[in-house]
């Protein structure tokens, strides 16, 4: 048995070994990296903390600015109740006057209205005296003036006791359910006066105080134009749904919501489905922007990208400012390129005539819609027009020289007794050959086309067969397919025969594009 060595003995030291010099080293190697990983989460940590600190900062100032802001404002609105009621019943009681004067005066004006001045007067006289249905069967016969009525009838509106009410009334035969019946003729739509009377009252009702920030609008016209709002929704049903609906109901529809003020954020979605239905209406990006679709947007311009619509998603871009996401020049080349699609399929029709003249009117309409845009966005350095106006020429000019007649030669064999053209010498012994023997028929003169509208301030064009429209009530050139002939019916009338009111060729009429700015 080994003793015990004495503490206070001196033992002979081991030396260290290499290897355990490299085990220290690693350790403190080791603990230095964790020391600095810990460091730099830590440090990290407290970046996080700081930047979410200083945003609930943020926040917080935005949040109080904004509830100062907002209780100014009510405050304000508060504040100036009284002198805008003062102001509003000082021009009630002035027009009720001016009214009962006018009742009073035997020289009524009659319907000759010759310039804008005798037009006002005519217009100022059906408000004063409140008298609705004059005041629209007058305005629908004007659409020639159309840029004279914009000007005047927010004018003349001022003039009433109760503008909104009066409005109401006015468009009450066609909005929200056209009680015309069966006097309503085909293509006989009033939603262009129904827009263009909603759009006149807006500054009528706008505040005189604080401005647009409040409508003066009565509580009770208020609830009228709200079931008219519900009316108009259950009607759709009776309808066929949205899909059936004609654009001009649609655009009156969300321009009576916008100018009274009654959108409803549980109704986003429908309004969403019928601002994309009738997206080629120039209107539709800023009434959809009214409507609180703002944040739908990017979806919007991608579901029209898809449909095929993209000059109207260009449309939508400028006016949200999506631009950068959604270039504009890739958009009005794939338009050209799926309409140069489009007006080859029409080619592929038997009746060879008739499919190059409306291949030509549809690239026609496409290159005018295109260089209109181009032109309104000045984008004529990234996507030059001067090749697409080239192309276009050459189109209208291949057109002309087919509406050229042709030289008929005479005819030196005629039949003496009716004055008719005598039969081909050898006409009997033709198999198919046929010649009456009663003289021509009367030519029949064609009605003169519907009035359009003037194109002081045209519309874009927008086809309406590349966007896939449904409304017959498009306002643009750009042609729908051509239906296809009945069996047995006769042949299209020639090209220098104009198509009765504009109908024949498959183009609906273009009553809107000055209005629809």
């Amino acid at each position: 048995m080994g003793s015990i060595p004495d503490p206070g003995e001196l033992a002979e030291l081991t030396p260290p070994s290499f290897d355990d010099f490299q085990r220290q080293t690693s350790l403190m190697t080791s603990c230095t990296l964790l020391w600095k990983e810990l460091s730099d989460h830590i440090t990290s940590l407290e970046q996080n903390l700081q930047k979410k600190s200083e945003a609930l900062k943020h926040k917080f100032q935005t949040l109080d600015h904004d509830t100062k802001a907002t209780l100014a404002s009510l405050k304000k609105r508060e504040v100036t109740i009284d002198g805008s009621v003062e102001i509003a019943l000082e021009r009630v009681e002035e027009h009720r006057e001016a009214a009962f004067k006018s009742l009073e005066n035997s020289d009524h004006p009659d319907g000759e209205v010759d310039d804008g001045d005798g037009l006002l007067q005519l217009l100022k006289s059906f408000c004063l005296k409140m008298h609705s249905r004059e005041f629209w069967k007058f305005v629908i016969t004007k659409k020639k003036e159309l840029d004279v009525l914009r000007s005047q009838i927010p004018l003349a509106l001022a003039e009433c006791v109760d503008p909104a009410r009066f409005a109401l009334e006015a468009i009450s035969e066609v909005f929200p359910v056209d009680r015309r019946g069966e006097r309503t003729e085909k293509g006989n739509d009033l939603g262009w006066a129904c827009v263009l009377i909603l759009e006149s009252l807006i500054p009528v009702m706008v505040d005189p105080v604080i401005g647009k920030s409040r409508l003066l609008v009565t509580p009770s016209v208020k609830e009228k134009a709200k079931e008219i709002a519900e009316t108009w929704k259950r009607s759709l049903e009776e309808r066929g749904g949205i899909e059936n609906v004609k654009t001009p109901d649609v655009h009156t529809f969300l321009q009576h919501l916008v100018t009274f003020g009654i959108v409803k954020k549980e109704d986003v979605d429908l309004y969403r489905k019928l601002v994309v239905g009738s997206a080629w209406r120039k209107q539709m990006p800023k009434l959809a922007v009214s409507l609180g679709l703002g944040d739908k947007m990017p979806d919007m311009i991608e579901e029209l990208i898809s449909r095929g619509q993209q000059l109207d998603a260009v449309h939508f871009t400028y006016e949200v400012g999506l631009v950068d996401k959604f270039p504009p020049v890739p958009l009005l080349k794939a338009f050209l390129k799926d309409a140069k699609k489009a007006a080859a399929s029409i080619l592929e029709d038997p009746d060879t005539g008739r499919a190059a003249h409306l291949a030509a009117r549809k690239e026609q309409s496409a290159l005018r819609a295109v260089i209109k845009c181009i032109e309104e966005y000045k984008l004529e350095a990234e996507f030059p027009p001067e090749n697409l106006k080239k192309r276009l020429e050459q189109l209208e000019k291949a057109k002309t020289e087919k509406k050229r007649p042709a030289a008929v030669p005479a005819n030196k064999r005629t039949r003496a007794s009716n004055g008719g053209p005598m039969p081909p010498a050898k006409a009997g012994r033709l198999t198919n050959a046929y010649v009456s023997s009663f003289p021509a028929p009367p030519t029949f003169i064609r009605s003169p086309p519907h009035a359009q509208y003037p194109t002081g301030i045209p519309a874009y064009p927008s086809p309406a067969a590349v966007y896939g429209s449904r409304s017959p009530q498009s306002p643009y050139a750009y042609s729908p397919e051509a239906a296809a002939p009945m069996a047995g019916s006769y042949a299209s009338a020639p090209l220098n025969y104009p198509a009765y009111g504009g109908y024949g060729n498959g183009f609906a009429p273009a009553y809107q594009q000055a209005y629809y700015r």
